[in-house]
């Protein structure tokens, strides 16, 4: 009744269809694991600086940059093109986007450090103040409450909280614990583990803080030369990152023509997508090498 080709078309279109359902839910897999991964590591990043954000905003709002940036790139380059067609605009516009998706968490992960920067520099003038009032015969609890009092961010908010969690009845030994967790602090980390130590064997905890306080004092003077010593390579991954782009842009100035004809191309498109993952790849290898840890 029906020929050979008749049946032969129909298995294609049944193995295309059955193929094609398959990398469907393979994609819808894969996009829920990653928006679960993405909200969780969200949300860490988010109370580690205290933000009261949820974490989904977050990812609305590395969505719609994105979109943004796709959608800014392909007018941009449909309007300073002539020869430009869809399917090259569209191949940028997916360059972009991709590259604009994780700057909410990037520009997150920038203010942590900096909160942790801020955080570790005045953790030395806090373990002075309570050094100095526990000579003045105050507990332990209250020189932490003293710290908590200052008018000093972030470090008076981490120990308030500390505070609140004493007064819920956690045991100190499991509130510094937490605290050093939250705060991911090597120099805290190192006060926390001084004072729990000093607790349980019956040490002088005064000249501990203050031993304490000299060794994060050496550690900041160490770090600080490493800093100054590495600051030309920085230097240089910032300008090598930077001198093909600059570049492109002075040549889009002197060949107008020439560089229409190159962006407007595919192979164009391509290589300055290749260009700027090997620019990310060595700037990244770099700030590697010159990031000596003290």
């Amino acid at each position: 009744m029906f020929s050979n080709s008749f049946w032969v078309g129909l298995c294609a279109f049944a193995a295309v269809t059955l193929a094609m359902l398959g990398l469907i839910e393979f994609g819808i897999y894969v996009a829920v694991r990653y928006r679960e991964r993405y909200l969780e590591e969200a949300k860490t990043e988010l109370d580690d600086i205290l933000i009261q954000l949820p974490a989904s905003r977050l990812l609305d709002l590395s969505i719609t940059l994105s979109a943004i940036g796709a959608i800014v790139t392909v007018v941009l380059v449909s309007t300073k093109s002539e020869q430009m067609n869809w399917s090259i605009g569209v191949l940028a516009a997916l360059v972009v986007g991709g590259m604009l998706f994780p700057v909410p968490r990037v520009v997150l992960r920038i203010l942590r450090k900096q909160r942790l920067i801020k955080f570790n520099v005045q953790l030395e003038d806090a373990l002075g103040m309570m050094s100095s009032s526990l000579k003045a015969g105050f507990s332990i609890n209250q020189a932490l409450e003293k710290v908590s009092e200052q008018d000093m961010h972030p470090i008076a908010l981490e120990f308030r909280l500390l505070i609140q969690e004493l007064q819920l009845g956690v045991p100190l030994d499991q509130a510094l614990d937490n605290m050093a967790r939250r705060i991911g602090s090597e120099d805290f980390e190192l006060v926390a583990t001084a004072i729990i130590t000093a607790r349980q064997t019956g040490g002088e905890l005064t000249e501990t803080l203050e031993r304490v306080a000299a060794l994060i004092r050496e550690r900041g003077r160490i770090g600080a030369k490493v800093r100054a010593l590495t600051a030309m390579g920085r230097l240089q991954a910032l300008m090598i990152g930077a001198m093909p782009f600059l570049l492109l842009f002075g040549m889009y100035h002197i060949s107008p023509g020439m560089m229409d004809s190159f962006v407007g191309s595919f192979a164009g498109v391509v290589s300055i997508g290749a260009v700027v993952v090997l620019v990310i790849l060595g700037f990244l290898s770099i700030r590697k090498i010159t990031n000596v840890e003290v």
